[in-house]
């Protein structure tokens, strides 16, 4: 099923987000977590990411058609312009046509580890930016296409104007819904929407959640994307830093509000980071469901 027609629903769109293993074992308990969240909460749809730099292109392909085939859950593949070439991205996207998968988040990607200093550099006879794949997979493919926006901005953007500007191109080049960057402030979320909404930003603005489970993850994470972790939620996590049941417990109780409260507030779906982990998201999502 296409994304955009899940929107089209009148009620929230609730998806999880999985990364590809990098073993046979790994693929067997990635498909084991993903049919289990299945069972328990049916999802609308699933996402399954690129590894580092698009180190797993072609597994990425394997696991996303598997779970759409095998389990009969719609599912989405990433696409980044990482170290592909419009030929190689081109030779991708018929993959994807062949396996029935209609549903591609258009990334421009991180770059492979020791090679981002200085920016994001494309290969030659690919694309820089995210806007270039949209505009590239919209031009060629009936593709449903969503695309990232931050609700604390972009590392990389010049101002939040900046980032604003090119959120509106990739809408205008193609993209038909957006999923956040995490974030635990609602209130970035809100405000980000209300200046999206000014700017003419029409497609559904979807909120994306990671459980915290574990706390030098985190903050590894958040240094890496620039979000924020709120005062009163980062002193709990230090208290419980040495008690890995307490940090789960306080992660589960932060998500749950959060998304009670992006729910009650117009939010059109939650979007889960799972890290391909099923415990924290069946807790926060069976919760908020119970509403």
């Amino acid at each position: 099923m296409r994304i955009a027609e899940l929107h089209g629903r009148g009620k929230p769109v609730f998806s999880f987000e999985f990364f590809p293993p990098k073993t046979a074992d790994g693929a067997h308990t990635l498909m084991a977590t993903v049919a289990d969240l299945e069972d328990a909460l049916q999802p609308d749809f699933v996402s399954v990411t690129y590894g580092a730099g698009g180190s797993t292109h072609d597994r990425t392909l394997d696991v996303v058609t598997r779970i759409q085939k095998e389990l009969g859950t719609t599912a989405m593949a990433h696409l980044t312009c990482v170290g592909s070439t419009e030929a190689d991205l081109a030779q991708t996207a018929e993959r994807l046509v062949a396996a029935g998968i209609e549903n591609v988040l258009a990334l421009r990607g991180d770059p492979p580890k020791g090679e981002g200093e200085g920016g994001f550099r494309k290969v030659p006879g690919g694309f820089e930016h995210a806007t270039e794949l949209t505009e590239f997979l919209s031009s060629r493919w009936r593709f449903d296409l969503g695309g990232a926006c931050y609700p604390e901005g972009h590392l990389e953007s010049k101002s939040p104007a900046d980032d604003l500007h090119w959120t509106k191109v990739k809408e205008e080049k193609g993209v038909k819904f957006l999923i956040t960057q995490l974030f635990f402030d609602n209130q970035d979320y809100f405000a980000f929407v209300a200046r999206a909404r000014a700017a003419g930003i029409t497609v559904p603005i979807v909120p994306g959640i990671m459980p915290i489970t574990n706390v030098a993850q985190i903050e590894r994470f958040t240094k890496m994307c620039g979000a924020k972790i709120p005062h009163e939620l980062a002193g709990r996590l230090r208290r419980a830093a040495n008690d890995p049941a307490h940090v789960m417990a306080a992660g589960i109780e932060h998500a749950i509000k959060q998304c009670r409260k992006l729910l009650e507030g117009g939010a059109p779906g939650l979007h889960f980071y799972t890290l391909n982990k099923s415990f924290a998201t069946r807790s926060i999502l069976a919760a908020v469901r119970k509403e």
